[in-house]
Order: C-alpha cells, then sequence, then structure tokens
C-alpha cells in the first residue's frame, strides 16, 4: 500500500477527489441509479404501510405542532409527567421546524421530545432497559431508540405523534443494540449488537417481517463498533467504526459482507490516534474518520476490474486539521463539521479547506451536532461571514449542539446567537428533596451543583454549585421550608438558605470524614441529624448568638455495628418534644434522648432488635388512621411491619410489595385537604421501581402499583408538599423523574382485584378451589372439635372461632415453622387488635382472620438451597472434597445455646420426628442423635435425609410477585 507524508496540502487533497477516470464515473452512475430505483420502492412501500393506517394518528399527522398534549383521562396511578436531565453519552437531535423549536434526548430509558418554544415535553416510553443510541431518519418524521439488556427493543416512532409505529422484540439477544442507522429513504434501519461478537444486521422496518433482510458477525479483534452510517447516496454501503478499526459494508440480495481496510500508526508514519466517527463524501465515493490526534483520514475506492464488484475503499491519506482531539464529524449540505474537546465547531468544504469557525461560544468537550430539517433562508441578508479571502456570506442551517457537561445549545446560524436549552447535570444525581410549602423541588448531583426546579411552571429557579466539596450525597428541607440542608461525600455538611441557596453562617461543617447518607430535620426544625458510613449519627441544634442563628453541635454516637439503614425524627406524644430514632442493618432500632445530650456526647434511650433473620431497609411514622401510634419498617423479605411507637411491640406484620425487589424507602403522602381523611396513601421504591400503597395496609396486594422507574437503579424518593407528585432520582442516569400520582385510578385498580376476602382466597396456592383452603377448612374445624373435647356426645356448640393459643399448631399443619418470636408477634396482633377501643384482649380467631394471618406472616418464599449453602459455608469447615461439612456435636450444641434456644428434650423429639424414629429411642437422647446423625453432616445429608427435601426442592425459587 502506498502512503503519503502526513503535512500534504489542501490542493493534493482536491486533486485526489477531482482524479476520477471515466470507467469509474460510468459504475457511479449505475451505482446511483440503482440507488434511485430502491429510494422509488422505499417510498413506495413507505406510501403502502401510510394506506394500511390511514385512519389513525399516523397518518393524519402533517408537522411536528401537531404533537398532543396530554388532555386525556389519566388510567394508570402512576403517570411520568417530567423527566429533569439527558444522558450527556448520547447525541441530542434537532426536530426543529418552521414553527417550533423541537430537540430530542435521552433520559436513561425514556426518550424526550422537549417542545423549548412552549415549555413542553414528550415522552416516548417503551423501554425496560437503558436507552443506548438513538438516530432520525433525514426528515425528523421518524425516530429510533434502542436499548441494551435483557429482552433489548428497538422501536421506531412517529415524530408527529409520539406514536411508536413498529418495534423489534429482543432482535439482539446476545446483549442489546450498541449501534444504529437510517437509511436516507428511510426504509431500512441498520444496528449494531452489543455482544462479545457483534452482529450487524439490516431490517426493512416498513414490512413486517420479523427477520432481517441480511446479518453478519464482526470479528472481535476490530474492537467494539458503537458509530454507524448509510451511505447517503447508496443504502447498500455502510460505514462503522470502533476506536482502533473502521470497517466498510457491502449488501445485495440479503447477503452482507464487510471489509477491514488496515489503518495504523504506521500507515502513514505518523500518530494516529483512536477513532471517533467515520462519515461518506457528499459524492458518495469517499469517505472520512476523525481521531483524537485531530487527524482525518481519507479514504477512496479501489479500481475496480468488474462492474458490479463491491466497492472495496482504502485509506489514501491522513489530513492533520488540528492538534486537539475532533469527537465528531458530520456531514450537512455540502460542509464537512467537526466538533472537538475545546468546543470549538468548523465547517469545511469538500476538500477539507476551513470554511468558518465557531469558537466564542465558551462550551466544553462537543458530543454532537445535529442540523435543523428546515433549509436556510434564500437571502443572505444577516448571515456572517467565513473564513475566505472573499469573505461570502456563510449560510447554513440552524444547528443543535450537545456537550459531555450536560449542556444542549441552540445556534442561530443567521444571527449568530446561541440559546442555552438544557444545563443539566453531568455526574451522578443522588439527591431529590421537595419543599414544605411551595412547589419546589431540588436536586443535589456529585458536581457539586444543587438545581431548584419550579415543578408547577416547569422553571429552573436558582442553583448553586459547591468548589470545596463536591459530591452532594442527600439533601433535605426543614418542615417550615427556611432551610435545606446539604451532605457530601466527604462527610461536611452545609445548612444554606432555601430560596437562595447561599450560606449565612459558617460556611462548612463537618465533624466526620465518613460520606454522609441520612438527613433529617425534627418537627420544629430546631435540631438536625445525620447518618454516615461510619454508622454514626451525629445531632445539630439551632440557638441564638446574639442576633444570628447558628447550628451548634449537640453529640455523636456509633449507635450501630452496620451500616444505618434510615434516620427519622418524631414527636413524643405527651410530651410534645422532638424524637429521634435510627434503624440500622444490625436490625437494631436506636432511639435517642435528646433532652440530655450535649457536647460530650450523643446518649441513647433505648436499643431494640426487631428483626430475626430479615434486614430493615426503611421506616416511617405510620399515619393517624387508628386510635394508635405506630411506627412502620419494611424489610428485605417483603414484610412491612407495625411497631407501637411507645413500646415498640410488634402489632402487625404484612405481606409487602413484591416487584422483584424490596421496599427501600417509603413517603406518606399527606391528606388531602378535600378527600377523606380516612383515606391515606405511601409512595414508594424498591431497587428500580417506583410504586404507590393503599393504606391501611392489610396485604392485599391490588391496593399496591408499580411500575420501572430507572432501569439501572432508583436512588431516593421525594413527594410533593401537595401529595400530587413523587420524585425519583437515578443515581448513575443522572435523571430525576416527576410522577404524577393517579389515586382515583389506584383505588379503581384495588376495586377490580376483588371485595373482602377474595384478593386473600387467590393469595392460597389455587385460591378457594385449591387443596390448601380445604386443608385450612378441615384443620380449623378439627381445632374447634378438639377444644369441645373429640369424644363427648353432648350437643356440640356451634362457633365460628378456635382458641389463639391453638395457631401455632394449626400453622405448622400447613406447613409454616414459625420462630417463637414471630409466634409472638401473630399472638400480639391478634390480642392486642381491638385492645385501643375496648380496653379488652381478644382470644380467639374465626377462618377469614386466620387467613389473613396466614398469608401475611408466612415467606414470600420457600427455603432456597443458597440459603443452606450459606449456612454451612459459615458454620461448618470444608472436608477433602471440598463440601462444607458441620460436626455433629458442634450442631447440637449450636442449636441448644444459639438463637432460640432448644433444650435436649425438644431436639430428641423433633429428630424423632424428622427421621421416624421410634418413640423408645427417644428415651436416651445421645443413642437417638447417634443413631440418626452421622458424626459430619454435609449440606446434602442435612437437605434430603433430615429435612426430607427432594433434590427437586433444593433448586432456588423462582422471586415472589411480578410487575403490574
Amino acid at each position: 500500500m502506498s502512503t503519503t507524508n502526513g503535512t500534504s496540502t489542501d490542493a493534493e487533497t482536491e486533486d485526489t477527489g477531482e482524479q476520477k477516470n471515466t470507467e469509474d464515473n460510468q459504475i457511479e452512475k449505475e451505482v446511483h441509479n440503482e440507488d434511485e430505483d430502491e429510494e422509488e420502492e422505499g417510498r413506495s412501500e413507505l406510501y403502502s404501510l401510510r394506506e394500511d393506517i390511514a385512519d389513525s394518528q399516523v397518518y393524519t399527522a402533517t408537522s411536528l405542532s401537531a404533537i398532543p398534549k396530554e388532555t386525556r383521562t389519566k388510567t394508570h396511578p402512576l403517570v411520568l409527567d417530567w423527566a429533569y436531565g439527558m444522558n450527556q453519552t448520547l447525541p441530542v437531535l434537532s426536530l426543529q421546524d418552521e414553527d417550533r423549536l423541537v430537540i430530542l434526548y435521552i433520559c436513561a430509558h425514556v426518550a424526550v421530545m422537549n417542545d423549548h418554544t412552549s415549555n413542553a415535553q414528550h415522552l416516548l416510553q417503551g423501554h425496560c432497559s437503558p436507552i443506548t443510541c438513538l438516530c432520525a431518519s433525514e426528515d425528523r418524521r421518524w425516530l429510533v431508540t434502542a436499548d441494551m439488556g435483557q429482552e433489548s427493543l428497538v422501536i421506531i416512532w412517529d415524530a408527529y405523534t409520539g406514536i411508536p409505529v413498529r418495534t423489534l422484540f429482543d432482535c439482539h439477544p446476545e446483549g442489546g443494540v450498541s449501534a444504529l442507522a437510517l437509511s436516507k429513504d428511510s426504509k431500512y434501519l441498520a444496528t449494531v449488537g452489543a455482544g462479545a461478537v457483534q452482529r450487524v444486521c439490516i431490517w426493512n422496518w416498513t414490512d413486517e417481517s420479523e427477520s432481517p433482510e441480511c446479518q453478519v458477525d464482526l470479528s472481535p479483534k476490530y474492537g467494539c463498533q458503537n458509530q454507524l452510517l448509510f451511505n447517503p447516496f447508496n443504502n447498500t454501503q455502510l460505514v462503522s467504526n470502533s476506536s482502533t478499526q473502521v470497517l466498510f459494508y457491502n449488501w445485495e440480495r440479503g447477503h452482507l459482507e464487510y471489509s477491514a481496510p488496515e489503518i495504523t500508526d504506521k500507515t502513514f508514519n505518523m500518530a494516529l490516534g483512536s477513532l471517533s466517527q467515520s462519515i461518506f463524501h457528499y459524492d458518495g465515493v469517499q469517505a472520512f474518520t476523525a481521531t483524537s490526534a485531530g487527524n482525518i483520514v481519507l479514504w477512496d475506492k479501489q479500481t475496480q476490474t468488474v462492474s458490479r464488484q463491491p466497492v472495496v475503499r482504502k485509506a489514501v491519506k491522513l489530513v492533520a486539521l488540528q492538534k486537539e482531539a475532533i469527537t465528531v464529524l458530520t456531514l450537512n449540505d455540502s460542509f464537512i463539521v467537526t466538533g472537538d474537546v475545546n468546543g470549538h465547531i468548523k465547517f469545511y468544504d469538500g476538500n477539507l479547506k476551513l470554511i468558518n469557525v465557531y469558537n466564542e461560544f465558551s462550551l466544553d468537550t462537543i458530543r454532537s451536532i445535529s442540523f435543523s430539517k428546515e433549509k436556510p433562508s434564500i437571502s443572505d441578508l444577516g448571515y456572517p461571514k467565513d473564513c475566505r479571502l472573499d469573505a461570502k456570506p456563510f449560510v447554513i442551517r440552524n444547528f443543535v449542539v450537545s456537550t459531555t457537561h450536560a449542556t444542549a445549545v441552540h445556534i442561530n446560524a443567521q444571527r449568530n446567537v446561541p440559546q442555552t436549552l438544557l444545563k443539566e447535570h453531568a455526574e451522578p444525581l443522588e439527591a431529590v428533596a421537595c419543599h414544605p410549602k411551595q412547589p419546589l423541588v431540588a436536586m443535589g448531583s456529585h458536581s457539586g451543583t444543587i438545581k431548584v426546579w419550579d415543578y408547577k411552571h416547569k422553571e429552573a429557579v436558582c442553583s448553586r454549585v459547591f468548589q470545596t466539596h463536591k459530591q452532594i450525597q442527600c439533601i433535605t428541607y426543614d418542615p417550615q421550608g427556611f432551610y435545606l440542608a446539604v451532605g457530601f461525600a466527604s462527610g461536611a455538611l452545609q445548612i444554606v438558605d432555601a430560596c437562595t441557596l447561599q450560606s449565612d453562617g459558617k460556611e462548612c461543617l463537618q465533624y466526620s470524614q465518613d460520606s454522609i447518607t441520612h438527613l433529617t430535620f425534627s418537627q420544629d426544625s430546631r435540631y438536625l441529624a445525620a447518618a454516615d458510613t461510619g454508622k454514626a449519627v451525629t445531632l445539630l441544634r439551632r440557638c441564638k448568638e446574639g442576633t444570628q442563628e447558628v447550628w451548634k453541635y449537640q453529640g455523636r454516637h456509633h449507635s450501630h455495628y452496620k451500616p444505618i439503614q434510615d434516620l427519622l425524627f418524631g414527636v413524643d406524644l405527651d410530651s410534645s418534644q422532638p424524637r429521634l430514632l435510627s434503624l440500622g442493618m444490625d436490625r437494631r432500632l436506636v432511639e435517642y434522648d435528646l433532652q440530655n445530650s450535649g457536647e460530650d456526647g450523643l446518649l441513647i434511650l433505648s436499643s431494640e432488635r426487631i428483626e430475626q433473620s430479615a434486614v430493615p431497609t426503611c421506616m416511617v411514622w405510620y399515619p393517624p388512621l387508628t386510635p394508635e401510634h405506630f411506627l412502620l419498617t419494611a424489610s428485605n423479605l417483603y414484610k412491612m411491619k407495625l411497631f407501637n411507637a411507645t413500646s415498640k411491640m410488634c402489632r402487625k406484620t404484612v405481606f409487602g410489595p413484591s416487584y422483584g425487589s424490596p421496599v427501600k424507602k417509603m413517603a406518606i403522602l399527606p391528606a388531602s385537604k378535600d378527600g377523606d381523611p380516612n383515606s391515606r396513601y405511601m409512595a414508594y421504591i424498591t431497587q428500580d421501581k417506583v410504586g404507590i400503597q393503599i393504606l391501611p395496609l392489610d396485604g392485599n396486594p391490588h391496593k399496591s402499583f408499580a411500575m420501572i422507574c430507572h432501569s439501572t437503579g432508583v436512588s431516593t424518593l421525594a413527594c410533593s408538599y401537595d401529595g400530587r407528585y413523587a420524585f425519583t432520582a437515578g443515581g448513575q442516569d443522572c435523571t430525576v423523574f416527576s410522577w404524577e400520582l393517579n389515586l382515583a385510578s389506584l383505588e379503581a385498580s384495588a376495586a377490580l382485584g376483588g371485595k373482602d376476602m377474595l384478593p386473600f382466597y387467590n393469595l392460597l396456592e389455587g385460591g378457594r378451589d385449591g387443596q390448601l383452603f380445604r386443608e385450612m377448612e378441615e384443620y380449623f374445624y378439627y381445632c374447634q372439635l378438639q377444644n369441645q373435647d373429640l369424644d363427648t356426645m353432648e350437643t356440640r356448640l356451634v362457633s365460628t372461632h378456635i382458641p389463639l393459643a391453638d395457631v401455632p399448631f394449626l400453622m405448622r399443619a400447613l406447613g409454616f415453622y414459625p420462630t417463637e418470636q414471630e409466634l409472638e408477634d401473630m399472638q400480639n396482633e391478634v390480642k392486642f387488635s381491638r385492645y385501643a377501643e375496648t380496653r379488652n384482649y381478644v382470644t380467639d380467631i374465626d377462618l377469614e382472620e386466620f387467613i389473613k394471618l396466614y398469608v401475611n406472616h408466612r415467606p414470600a418464599s420457600g427455603i432456597a438451597r443458597q440459603e443452606l449453602c450459606n449456612a454451612f459455608q459459615g458454620l461448618g469447615k470444608p472436608d477433602e472434597e471440598g463440601r462444607y461439612t458441620i460436626d455433629r456435636d458442634e450442631l447440637l450444641e449450636l442449636l441448644q445455646a444459639r438463637g432460640e434456644h432448644m433444650t435436649e428434650d425438644d431436639l430428641a423429639e423433633c429428630f424423632t420426628n424428622l427421621v421416624g424414629s421410634s418413640g423408645e429411642g427417644a428415651s436416651c437422647t445421645e443413642s437417638l442423635f447417634e443413631s440418626v446423625l452421622p458424626p459430619e453432616i454435609s449440606m446434602e445429608t442435612f437437605a434430603t435425609d433430615i429435612l426430607g427435601f427432594s433434590a427437586a426442592t433444593q433448586e432456588l425459587p423462582q422471586e415472589h410477585g411480578q410487575d403490574l
């Protein structure tokens, strides 16, 4: 291969572009004629598709201005209202027409059509995984989005209506889509898979076929191909590139092939740099690739000996355009356009001669450049002059630029004026808080930026960038709305004015080097508490010093030995004084002595273990729906518990929302001013979903609804002061979503689930007609007979209840073996259920109450094999074969000394029942244990021979519950 010097002049480039032989020109004409035929065929198929849907909005819509506003009745309990933020790694596309300035960008798994003219958003929802690439047709009528994840989707949208017109399901099951492109006539769609072995597919999306027209697998040695483009003059040619290799594709009659021309530093004896983007020249023959060294690689076709032979290209020149890395390379009309790391945008002609530069807008690294579909005005009046000697008017289309710092700017080419459309958080956004009295929401990110929005008018109110400490982890308003507390990953804490975001007193408070995870104010705004990753709680108190109010340190306590899950202020009902509680992964609920705490330390008033095996995840004060005051907690085992606020006694356990992951944060919605005061609701988040729950809690699954909010994980939740909106922060996706709550729809959904006991019958295997329900009835009636003496000849008393003392035996008969603590919780739940109203204990239970007790207390899923593995790895030792075993004597000692202690007689009775030994053997416990237990007990022996599990039941069960 011949090489040229990297210092080639523009004149040489021009000569290369002009020197074509007659045979080559004839070939190009043939290719162009074929392309025109295919383009006409594509239009015909599109028109045919439109005729099939002549009655739809897609067919009748005529322009972008026809995007419908959300005036229809909301039919879902949660409706996505607004998206704050953007994915700065993906391009921002201009959908501008004569009337409206509209852009398209990505927020997590949602595509956002932002109408800057009317300050409105149209949200394109359909993906369940993060969107990884997008593109638009040349006329901006069709939009395409694709994601990367399980069961990935490619969706083609109608830009005029926001309606999805075609969906390709799991077209790249190996890992989703990493790049895609539409042909100039919009007929063909090309996709590149994201698997280890990438697959390139060409789809005719206008037909009903579920298979691609053609496909080819790429060699992994060429790197991850993350850029893809059709030749605008020939649908049968494409180009893609990774950071190290450019690939050219040719396809015809269902066959797709590619070539990988060599390109290294040795090709032109100069530093090449990593490859960024590739385009075709507007002549349709040459191609260009930009690099991080500021170079442009020029590709040209090799001479063909046969007219129908596929076009083969090779690198013929390396042009050093600049020193700075080129991050964007695109084509518009007759200009080649570049964007670089300095935020400069440059326009070149087809011979790479510089025409104009935009370098006065103070932008950071350019991520994308997208031009309006509207052609510039015929008149050149008002346009700036270009860089050439004759200084002609530089007439181009308006365009939108996006940067790596999450900024989108619209450039009016005629007036040469930039207009900032978006300026969002460019780093993980972990913190969000709602003002307690105004329609304001504050957001804080790891870039040190706090931004406050008016979510009613969709306007940014104020912002501040913290310079000393950057990573904001959590924020919260005080109940009066005067202060905003900000916690940083450095352990620093700042309290700023809620209106101006400025600090009145000491700029920074720091009492820990550990990251702040929770912040909460007391109801009277006198106290502020902070929890950190050091498992400690710090308390500050607001007091006066002269004429100023300052926050003074009141103490700090390492109150947990595992991470703190939640921190909460409350009010003592007797004294009306503030109460402070913390909840840890160590299963302890700690209350602090605020009255006697000072600079010497934060004192603990009480510390209670509230769970045995479950790990609590969050807590909140239960609304006053009963005469008693309760604290509500959630756990990783999909259970919610109500604890008496004073005694800390567990008074109720219910089966909580189960949507693939446990509840991690809860927020009680304010009572409606116009509605029923007894109708209360709770918002919550799980690992990736946001949900809403009807109160009071009773375990009815139809009273809860959840949907995906951030597919990569949601970090926190906040609710508006009027209870109409919930806000979720996505952390790594740099996005906050605003959700409108439709409580009437939730009530309707709950009503459709059935009244009275029907939802609880449906939680039983087989429902009311199943075997489990029949067994419940039989056991229940047997308990009644037994309590009236089985052998009596007297007339029996008809009853619908059994004594509360029989509940443990009935639970075990049904295959649920609760611990003694769980049995005590059940007894207390029934015993005190009417105590506040009647001052009397409940001593019996009917069948319906028992069914509710059973479905709410039983485990959400069965015993998993992995649980046994973890137990044996923790308690046992590996044998010669690597299997973990437990010594028989050690196991017996553990059962008698750890956890809920068992006596030797209890153990003997249990093992007698489990292994089926005769009662005589139980008289000598030592010989019994030796006869039924081997000296070394493996997990398989324990599960199969002792517990009686079959090999099939030892498999991991499926996760309980499914998404609504």
